[in-house]
């Protein structure tokens, strides 16, 4: 009996610590809850201890705690030449997923990435934290920047 159970809770954690840290994690839309729309602000996006929380909860599945990628699944983050030619383009596949190949340093990937995020600033935010940490020298994006990337659901 005790075997049982212990085995009952060892694969209630698994599944349990599989959703927490999903990659494709689904976020609520905060634009449909009226009781409980947050508001975000300009400051509040710019940093980055904002966007290190969401990459910890959204993107460190699948690109590492390091940044350092999955290769040959997921890319690189730290050090990525891709990401650095266009913080844009970035902040466009947190917000809508890519089915695009992409070449980072040198080395080709396909698989798809989901949405991550639903909204603009949550987007800058994370975006803003993977282009200053892990050595990598980025600039900070602002929601204004980018308000023009229409979210495609």
């Amino acid at each position: 009996m005790k075997k049982r159970v212990l085995s009952i809770f060892a694969f209630a954690a698994i599944i349990l610590f599989g959703l927490l840290t999903s990659c494709a994690g689904e976020t609520k839309d905060k634009s449909s809850d009226n009781s409980e729309k947050a508001v975000v602000t300009e400051e509040v996006a710019l940093d980055l201890t904002a966007g290190k929380a969401i990459y910890e909860a959204k993107c460190k599945v699948c690109h590492q705690e390091n940044g350092a990628g999955l290769p040959p699944s997921f890319p690189p983050l730290a050090g990525s030449d891709y990401l650095m030619a266009d913080a844009k383009r970035a902040v466009k596949q947190v917000l809508n997923g890519s089915n695009e190949e992409m070449v980072v340093n040198g080395v080709t990937y396909t698989m798809p990435m989901t949405p991550q995020v639903d909204n603009h600033h949550d987007a800058v935010a994370v975006i803003n934290y993977v282009l200053n940490t892990w050595g990598n020298k980025g600039k900070t994006l602002t929601a204004e920047e980018v308000k023009d990337i229409e979210i495609v659901r």
